[in-house]
């Protein structure tokens, strides 16, 4: 290796050369801290942020002479905008003169990839917070998180920024883990669905999309965070992994490794899962980045490596590429391992030739590169905060309705911990909540009406909070009943305060014991409850929670989950009627049983049955809505009776709107297996399409299907498609189907893979 100095007419330099000539050619010519540095991220602050998690400081052992740090160069530079409140021009001007910096120090002059958290919306200050993704899931509309994740990856990139640590495509497998709130729902189809088009929204921006978490995190045991997992390879292959297998055929150029081990092994140690399944049998070229401190984690909390020189040498064995968020074990303790050969150099090009070519792609080692931001940086423009409003109404739920929704002419009484806190509409991963608690003496950043505000625009309102989401007085509550007997209607609007770590009722590392609501509002409900007047409940929440001792009693149930800044009008318009409900759940609400939390996912003997007095039964089931002018049914069907097994078959929807007002249907498709070689779930979603209709509209929705959509994993472990005979369930949700269409798969059984097809191809017509 040489370390003489480059010259104009170099290979890497010439943006015309073919990308893995240029990437080779730098490769040969850089010495070991140069090749290391590259596979760094550097969190410049970190020590001034607060304790956003444990262990953060623990492991941020970069040192703090920034020349000292820029000498070799630097891979990634971590959350530039999402560290602390910094008004956008300072921060893409901040950026830029650090992007130069790093230029100018380093011998090559190879710019930073600067990437940024972005769950709902870029985690900056005064950028637009839109609807958590459970609202992604809850929407049911691909097409509509494809055009959200485009708007605000387009700002990200206006910025100077290059990738953005999002969509989490963890399926939910327990209510009670914390980060219910960061995923997209409970079925892997709808999953995969919406991730991919957020995925395709994001890339198309220019911004490198990062897959989170590869993969089982959300399946650890109780709910705990970063507890072990213990699922088989079945379940592993055919809820956990699909996905992320959909989301990287839409173009995702990065995935995170998860924190949890699976039977044992951490996802950071495993080779088979980060290269012999990532990279060989599904084709990955891109980087695999490690969540934030999970190569130390190694070391120090799941004890299966020495210390940071061997933690070092298990990741880059097993597949990473850079260490986020900041120099460890991919520092000092890498070169060392390097000079004392116990590291083999080849792993280290292997990550580095990933690393430099994303670089080359991205452009940043182009000569006509330049880190200066564009001038139009306003992140919450009238655009953004109008698509972040579509999203929201798009996505509220109605879960139950006696007829008192809409509340046009209505005196209302609005109670509850979550009616006039603006925070009640953001997840853990907005920057008001993930960074912005931090600074309590800097304004929110944008403007966030709430439930209270929003209604008292068109209704008579009292207010009382009843009481704080944690804790509370007797005195609180009798105050919310005494509002209560003034009104004709009681609001009530509970849920979760969003945190991290135990600062929280959800978010990450904010698990829960059990599915009942947090502190007292329970005893809140009960209390306005007992007077007699119409109650409807409005929930703003990170997760479903068990409302079974109530349901019975509550004259309607609205669901928001999280839904941004503009949640606060969308669900007015909701509740007053402006807005026609359309969102369905992508989780389950809970039934009695809320210490067994389970999924719709479940084979016959996952139900309830007469062999267990426990009965898991969900109180408002995946893909439930409701809508005040409810689509009318025609027909469902197939022409076909026979159906290939490396073939299509199309099934026919027929719906129609017989009110004078605009509606929408999500017609739902479930796959039902009869007989296969294991235990299939009863039903299974294999496709779902959104279709508004005007006042008095008939209209035809088709789906195609491939055969590949019935796919398992067999006894010989391997996705199989089998000859037999089949169900397609068609209806409003996993519970509610409207027609059964028996079909017969014929052919020979063919084994499938990464390959396969994923989606159903839909159409509508007159």
């Amino acid at each position: 290796m040489t370390t003489e100095a480059t010259t104009p007419d170099e290979v890497w330099r010439n943006p015309h050369a073919p990308v893995a000539d240029r990437v080779r050619d730098l490769v040969a010519r850089m010495t070991p801290q140069e090749k290391v540095a590259q596979l760094q991220g550097v969190w410049v602050g970190i020590d001034a942020v607060g304790e956003m998690a444990p262990h953060q400081h623990e492991f941020a052992v970069a040192p703090q002479d920034f020349d000292e740090l820029t000498k070799h160069g630097i891979g990634q530079l971590t959350r530039v905008f999402g560290t602390r409140p910094i008004a956008p021009e300072v921060g893409a001007h901040t950026l830029a003169r650090t992007q130069r910096q790093i230029i100018e120090a380093s011998r090559f002059g190879i710019p930073a990839v600067a990437h940024e958290e972005c769950l709902t919306g870029l985690a900056a200050w005064q950028a637009t917070v839109y609807p958590s993704p459970l609202c992604w899931g809850a929407s049911f509309e691909p097409d509509l998180v494809r055009r959200m994740a485009s708007k605000f990856g387009d700002s990200m990139r206006r910025l100077g920024i290059h990738q953005g640590l999002a969509p989490v495509l963890d399926v939910t497998r327990d209510l009670r883990w914390g980060r219910v709130e960061e995923t997209i729902g409970e079925d892997p189809h709808l999953v995969g669905l919406i991730g991919s088009a957020y995925v395709e929204g994001l890339e198309l921006a220019g911004i490198v999309a990062t897959l989170k978490h590869f993969a089982g995190y959300s399946a650890s045991r109780a709910g705990r965070n970063h507890a072990p997992v213990s699922i088989g390879p079945r379940e592993f292959a055919d809820v956990v992994l699909p996905p992320f297998e959909m989301a990287l055929k839409a173009g995702a150029r990065s995935v995170m490794n998860s924190y949890a081990d699976n039977d044992g092994v951490p996802a950071a140690a495993d080779a088979t899962l980060l290269t012999d399944r990532l990279r060989d049998e599904y084709g990955f070229t891109g980087t695999l980045v490690s969540d934030y401190f999970s190569v130390a984690f190694l070391h120090k909390l799941h004890g299966v490596a020495a210390g940071r020189e061997d933690a070092a040498a298990l990741a880059l064995t097993a597949g990473i590429d850079v260490e986020l968020p900041t120099v460890d074990c991919f520092g000092e303790p890498l070169l060392e391992g390097l000079y004392s050969q116990s590291v083999d150099v080849e792993l280290v090009d292997r990550a580095l030739t990933r690393v430099l070519t994303q670089k080359v792609e991205l452009g940043l080692l182009d000569p006509d590169y330049s880190p200066a931001p564009a001038a139009d940086l306003d992140l919450d423009d009238e655009e953004s905060r109008a698509l972040a409003r579509e999203v929201a109404e798009r996505s509220i739920v109605l879960l139950q309705n006696d007829g008192v929704l809409p509340l046009a002419g209505k005196r209302l009484a609005v109670v509850g911990p979550r009616a006039d806190e603006p925070g009640a509409m953001m997840g853990c991963y907005s920057f008001p909540l993930h960074v912005g608690v931090h600074h309590p003496d800097v304004e929110i950043g944008v403007d966030v009406t709430t439930v209270v505000e929003a209604l008292r625009q068109d209704h008579d309102v009292v207010f009382a909070r009843g009481c704080p989401v944690l804790g509370g007085t007797d005195d609180e509550i009798a105050e919310a009943v005494e509002a209560a007997r003034q009104a004709d209607v009681c609001v009530v609007v509970l849920g979760d305060q969003a945190g991290l770590f135990g600062n929280g009722t959800s978010g990450e590392g904010c698990d829960a014991a059990d599915l009942k609501l947090p502190g007292r509002q329970e005893e809140l409900l009960e209390a306005v409850l007992g007077t007699g007047m119409p109650v409807v409940l409005v929930l703003l929440s990170g997760r479903p929670y068990d409302l079974s001792r109530q349901v019975d009693r509550l004259a309607a149930v609205v669901c928001g989950f999280y839904p941004g800044q503009e949640g606060g009008p969308a669900l007015a318009g909701v509740l007053g009627g402006r807005v026609n409900p359309s969102g369905r759940l992508p989780v389950s609400f809970p039934g009695a049983g809320s210490s067994q939390p389970s999924t719709y996912l479940s084979a016959q003997l996952g139900r309830r049955t007469e062999v267990s007095n426990v009965d898991p039964t969900p109180l408002f089931p995946f893909g439930h809505g409701l809508s005040y002018a409810p689509a009318s049914w025609v027909t469902a069907g197939c022409e076909e009776r026979e159906w290939p097994t490396d073939g299509f078959c199309k099934v026919h929807v027929v719906v129609r709107n017989d009110t004078d007002v605009p509606t929408s249907e999500v017609v739902q498709i479930y796959l039902h297996d009869p007989v296969a070689e294991v235990a299939r779930p009863v039903r299974q979603l294999v496709g779902a399409a959104k279709v508004d209709l005007a006042p008095g509209e008939t209209r035809t929705v088709t789906a195609r299907l491939h055969a590949d959509l019935t796919s398992y994993t067999g006894r010989a472990g391997h996705r199989q498609v089998d000859p037999g005979d089949v169900e397609l369930h068609v209806g409003t949700s996993s519970a509610n189907i409207h027609s059964a269409v028996k079909l017969t798969m014929t052919g020979q059984t063919r084994r499938v893979g990464f390959d396969r097809v994923t989606t159903p191809e839909f159409t509508t017509s007159p």
